[in-house]
């Protein structure tokens, strides 16, 4: 008698959740609170993975994502089936929802200002990453053109330059491909001579 009254008083909880529930589709990362009558000890809160899927004891995975809470309770009831003599009654009920994601501002990646003038073949501004490297930024700005003197390419640092041999010719110079380029750097890469 105290199962049947039981099994009532449930079916009809279940039935004011299925009916505020009932055109909710699930969504990954959804939480569902999932109740079985017959053995509490697979009561449990699960978590719909971002594949929209689900995993269960004795059931496995259960795709749960874009279907209703009572097509997810059915899966659910028919795989534990074979585990009991007569049909379970599995409850499922969405306990949280996924957040949404609000559209944000935008962050701009964070850019140094470095100039790249002269025999480039996209001389101009370069936004680039801290960290990145004089022959970094010689690529970004499309290499060298047919006519530079890789030889002598400066690098102007507030008020200093510093030279940078691309051939490394075996001059020693002041500066390395290597050398981490700071905001307002300007590199600049002189036009060859008529016989260099």
């Amino acid at each position: 008698m105290l199962r049947t009254l039981i099994g009532l008083l449930g079916l009809i909880l279940s039935a004011s959740v299925v009916q505020a529930q009932g055109g909710y589709r699930i969504s990954p990362g959804d939480t569902l609170q999932v109740e079985v009558l017959e053995d509490p000890s697979l009561n449990r809160t699960v978590l719909v993975l971002p594949d929209g899927s689900l995993s269960f004891p004795f059931v496995g995975t259960v795709q749960a994502g874009g279907r209703s809470v009572s097509s997810v309770r059915d899966a659910l009831t028919s795989g534990l089936a074979p585990q009991f003599a007569a049909r379970p009654n599995v409850y499922v009920a969405v306990a949280a929802t996924a957040l949404p994601e609000f559209p944000g501002p935008e962050i701009a990646p964070v850019t140094d200002d470095i100039y790249v003038m002269g025999e480039v073949n996209a001389p101009g501004l370069i936004a680039a990453r801290p960290g990145t490297t004089l022959l970094q930024a010689l690529a970004q700005s499309g290499g060298l053109t047919p006519f530079a003197a890789g030889k002598r390419i400066e690098l102007r640092r507030r008020n200093q330059v510093l030279y940078y041999d691309y051939f490394r010719t075996g001059k020693k110079p002041s500066v390395g491909g290597s050398t981490v380029l700071i905001p307002g750097d300007v590199v600049v890469v002189p036009q060859r001579r008529l016989f260099e």
